[in-house]
């Protein structure tokens, strides 16, 4: 009898050792389909410890990836958008959104700074952020996602808290030489928020900032302006009385919404009775200061004002022709303002208060043509509308927004008294006028 198996026998055990390996190798794959979700996080976090150094990238193919914006933005204004080196603090449902346009829109370097992690109630308004993002700091999210997309972006991202502490480090670098050209807030923190915001205004660096987009559900009353203008908004309110007590009035440009609140919308939820009863509500959250309450957010309002926002600094950045409209939402006050222009005409002797402007004339007068203000003063509250040149009729080219007592004063001396327009009025308003009437003239052709 031969000492070596049979051929049969090898054929078969050579068999069976095939489909072994191939259940084994099977169920193993199963298995890490199953923790797929796991396993492609940690493969996604640790592309960010690989080396920094990355191949060229054709400048022809970066043209050709940002030929809209060039074709929109200008050559010189692309151009100064790339020389920009613009902070974003905050990387949640607005600073995502910021960041991914900016970005996308061909800015060269950005830092990104918030110490949060990407959770899964982030996900109804992050920009880019995953299943498999979850767990992972928000700022690396973005990074990774964003390096697929404009990898010629130098993006630092730092998974950090910014407070007063580490303000200098965080924003000018390491060694104090890096010196942003604007810095974006969009902390949802109000004590944070108004240490950056003073920290950039004492600084003298320009900023904007994203106030309160929680609760809120009407696109049509985000507004873009200074602080001082905010309404119907409880955190700018915070931040303008937190502010003026560290002496800082205005000069502060912010995205708010003047929804109004409504007893059938949404509004801050309230902390359960429970979590009173353990004492110091405070210690409740991961970090000092920080809410620990549940913010309702229809996830399309964080996403607009991060737009927003990154709109205005892609504008503001290449010079492109952008006056946003302030206090848009006044409305109650438009028939006010219609009626104090009725007034004038029997104050000034004509017999019939009917006047060639109807009431919704006085939205377009008031907001587009002197944009929510006095050109007189400035001044954008208590205003009223005013006949202008006495030589000519009333008209959509011949009213004026003033403030109550300049309309008063322009009455005296000018359509009552008889002195002209260059005896009350310095060179500068009339220009400033002038100017408003002549792009009335210009848009009227169109409308």
């Amino acid at each position: 009898m031969s000492s070596h198996p049979p051929w049969k026998l090898v054929l078969a055990t050579a068999f069976v050792t095939a489909i072994i390996t191939k259940v084994i190798d099977t169920t193993v794959q199963n298995y890490k389909l199953k923790q797929g979700l796991s396993r492609d996080h940690d493969s996604f976090e640790t592309k960010l410890d690989e080396p920094e150094d990355k191949p060229p990238v054709d400048e022809e193919l970066i043209r050709e990836q940002l030929a809209r914006n060039y074709a929109f933005l200008g050559e010189e204004g692309m151009q100064k958008l790339k020389q920009q080196y613009i902070i974003v603090v905050g990387a949640g449902g607005v600073g995502s959104w910021v960041v991914t346009m900016l970005v996308r829109s061909g800015c060269y370097k950005i830092k990104i700074i918030d110490f949060d992690q990407v959770s899964l109630s982030s996900l109804n308004r992050h920009s880019c952020a995953t299943l498999r993002d979850v767990g992972i700091p928000k700022v690396k999210c973005l990074k990774n996602h964003l390096a697929l997309i404009a990898p010629w972006c130098k993006i630092e991202a730092v998974n950090e808290l910014w407070n007063k502490e580490n303000a200098d480090r965080l924003i000018f670098g390491e060694d104090g030489n890096e010196l942003p050209t604007f810095v974006i807030d969009c902390i949802d923190n109000i004590d944070t928020k108004v240490d950056l915001l003073e920290f950039v205004h004492r600084h003298e660096i320009p900023c904007i900032s994203s106030m309160g987009a929680a609760t809120k559900s009407d696109p049509t009353r985000i507004n873009v302006g200074d602080i001082t203008l905010t309404e119907e908004d409880p955190l700018a309110r915070s931040v303008r009385r937190r502010l003026k007590q560290k002496g800082i009035l205005t000069g502060i440009p912010v995205v708010f919404s003047a929804e109004k609140p409504d007893p059938r919308k949404a509004k801050l939820l309230p902390l359960p009775e429970e979590e009173f009863k353990k004492g110091k509500v405070d210690e409740l959250s991961a970090l000092r200061d920080f809410r620990v309450r549940i913010l309702p957010v229809l996830g399309t309002m964080p996403g607009m004002f991060g737009l927003t926002i990154a709109t205005w600094v892609l504008t503001k950045i290449s010079d492109y022709p952008m006056d946003p409209i302030e206090g848009k939402n006044r409305v109650k006050i438009y028939d006010s303002i219609y009626h104090s222009l009725a007034g004038q005409m029997s104050r000034i002797g004509m017999p019939d208060q009917r006047v060639q402007v109807s009431l919704k004339d006085v939205a377009y007068i008031v907001e587009e043509v002197f944009r929510g203000k006095s050109p007189v003063s400035g001044y954008s509250t208590k205003l009223a509308l005013s006949k202008w040149d006495p030589s000519k009729p009333v008209s959509v080219q011949n009213v004026v927004v003033l403030t109550k007592d300049e309309q008063r004063l322009h009455e005296d001396r000018i359509l009552n008294g008889g002195e002209s327009l260059e005896d009350v009025y310095s060179k500068e308003v009339l220009d400033l006028v002038d100017k408003r009437f002549a792009e009335e003239r210009y848009y009227a052709q169109f409308r």
